[in-house]
């Protein structure tokens, strides 16, 4: 029997991880991370529960990583740290990889195998080949993966590009040859099944870019993900094109770049890179920035730009700035408040509202046609989206024909059965999120975050008592400190008469002959509560700490 059994990336955007299983063997596909929600104070990163593997750690034969996007590749840090088996990925995913994993220690040595699209490895009883797609990384890969039960074909993240400007084509004849050999399964990103019509080709952005480097007159500093490699080759070529030096800026993009030029993903001219150093050698219309920034995350590049702390670079009367990338959900406020400073800098801002200056690396609902007109599968399960997303593709499917029982959604650890022809969703796996704060990994939980959230909307107010054992009676306080709860010199009444309410639960206590303090504690915090909200309708963490003297 072969299982298919999702562990991240089906319910959410990110988290990408994908199980193969066949008897005693398991092929892993992606192992990606998700950046913390709003709701998530503190926490560095999301990545997938990894317990299911755990419990069959014998069987797993290997993982193969898609592309090189955090999301499919950012938790290979953490599962490398558990998992002892080899990483199949193309040239450039597996540089970026390996570039990542100086951060980390690992208790051995990864087992790297570069593969290239059109190669077959066999893994186990799995057959894999790994099939040419376009996206908005480089060296990108959709799987054939022929098992005993028959062919799954994963799409990988992809979009149907017929003038990508790195030449990187969706293999659709590829695709077509599996679906007319018979394809027991297709796997396909639904991230843009909301979506009507086509992709914006990449070459329609080298144009609105190209109208920008003729009209400006400054510096043109550009901020991009620095895992566009395609978009920031265009970049260089027009900066060249059009008499001007480049300055590559910003440690995630000068890390990639140099990856992608040693990869020959970037091809650059002797002299026309130059350094943030010698910025006042040229005149402003002879340089182009390309730096990190584009999601206004606040210790970036660009960010320190905006608010001025940058050590080189320094906005001014002129500048022309482009945000080539879309405004992820979440973080649209970080980046119009970048965009109102850059403004009130003298820049002029250009950004996805007002230009076509970036195009997704997504299939729409045209191409996620396509896809499923060629490869013909006898099920469908959509992957990589949240709910809505999952359940759109599966609309598109069943508007195609396909027949209805024949499409599954499923969400991460659903576990689908294929047993000859036929296929059922049955026993639900251990998966879920794990968070990540720091170097503690699954130490942050619900309890963990309620409180953090807690803090953040209410604030919280300590108590401090001193007790004389000896006499029975208080030696120091109570002192009550706040903070995020009320301004204290503003708020004395609202004090005074907590302290009088501990002060009362005190002296209670000390006519026992045995007095509880423990008891004590738990009396003054939820007595404060009550008060607290019913004076001003808060809910502050209370902290109550009697100390024996």
């Amino acid at each position: 029997m072969l299982k298919i059994i999702p562990l991240g990336g089906l319910g959410e955007i990110g988290l990408n991880m994908m199980v193969l299983e066949y008897g005693q063997h398991i092929l892993v596909v992606d192992a990606g991370l998700m950046f913390p929600d709003n709701y998530m104070p503190g926490v560095d990163l999301v990545i997938p529960d990894f317990q299911y593997l755990r419990e069959n750690q014998e069987k797993i034969d290997a993982v193969i990583l898609t592309h090189g996007h955090e999301d499919h590749i950012g938790a290979m840090p953490f599962f490398l740290r558990e998992f002892q088996v080899p990483v199949y990925a193309t040239n450039f995913t597996v540089e970026l990889l390996k570039e990542k994993l100086t951060d980390y220690a690992l208790p051995f040595e990864p087992t790297f195998r570069k593969i290239a699209q059109g190669d077959i490895t066999s893994i186990g009883p799995f057959k894999v080949e790994y099939i040419s797609v376009t996206h908005s990384i480089v060296d990108g890969v959709g799987l054939a993966i022929d098992t005993p039960e028959g062919t799954i074909v994963h799409s990988g993240d992809f979009k149907i590009d017929s003038t990508p400007v790195d030449l990187q084509f969706t293999d659709l004849n590829r695709f077509a040859y599996f679906g007319s050999k018979g394809v027991l399964a297709l796997l396909s990103d639904s991230t843009n099944a909301e979506k009507e019509g086509y992709t914006l080709s990449e070459r329609d952005v080298k144009k609105t870019l190209e109208g920008i480097f003729l009209t400006s007159k400054g510096r043109i500093i550009v901020a991009s993900f620095s895992s566009s490699i395609t978009r920031i080759g265009q970049i260089v070529e027009l900066a060249e094109k059009f008499g001007r030096k480049v300055v590559f800026n910003g440690k995630s993009m000068i890390t990639n770049v140099g990856i992608a030029i040693e990869q020959g993903f970037i091809k650059i001219s002797d002299g026309l890179r130059v350094y943030e150093q010698q910025l006042g050698m040229f005149n402003d219309e002879e340089i182009t920035i390309i730096t990190t920034g584009s999601q206004g995350e606040p210790m970036s590049a660009l960010s320190r730009m905006a608010y001025g702390t940058h050590k080189n670079i320094k906005i001014k009367q002129g500048d022309t700035i482009v945000l080539s990338s879309r405004f992820i959900p979440g973080n649209e406020k970080a980046i119009t408040s970048i965009i109102n400073k850059l403004y009130r800098m003298g820049a002029d801002v250009i950004y996805e509202k007002v230009s076509d200056i970036h195009t997704s690396g997504h299939a729409k609902r045209e191409e996620l046609k396509i896809m499923l007109s060629i490869v013909k599968p006898q099920y469908f399960i959509p992957i990589h989206g949240e709910y809505r997303h999952l359940i759109n593709h599966a609309q598109l499917a069943m508007d195609m024909g396909m027949q209805k029982d024949h499409i599954l959604v499923i969400e991460d650890g659903d576990t689908v059965c294929f047993n000859g022809t036929e296929a059922s969703v049955e026993s639900h796996a251990c998966a879920g999120q794990v968070l990540v704060d720091g170097k503690g990994v699954g130490d942050v939980g619900e309890t963990v975050l309620r409180a953090r959230r807690r803090l953040s909307e209410h604030g919280i107010v300590v108590i401090l008592v001193a007790i004389d054992l000896k006499t029975n009676s208080i030696a120091y306080g109570p002192d009550i400190f706040s903070r995020g709860f009320v301004f204290e010199d503003q708020s004395k009444d609202l004090l005074e008469n907590a302290k009088a309410i501990v002060l009362n639960i005190l002296e209670q206590h000390m006519l026992s002959d045995v007095p509880d303090w423990e008891g004590a504690k738990v009396e003054i915090e939820r007595h404060l509560k009550k008060f607290f909200f019913n004076v001003i309708e808060r809910r502050p963490i209370i902290l109550s700490i009697i100390v024996s003297v």
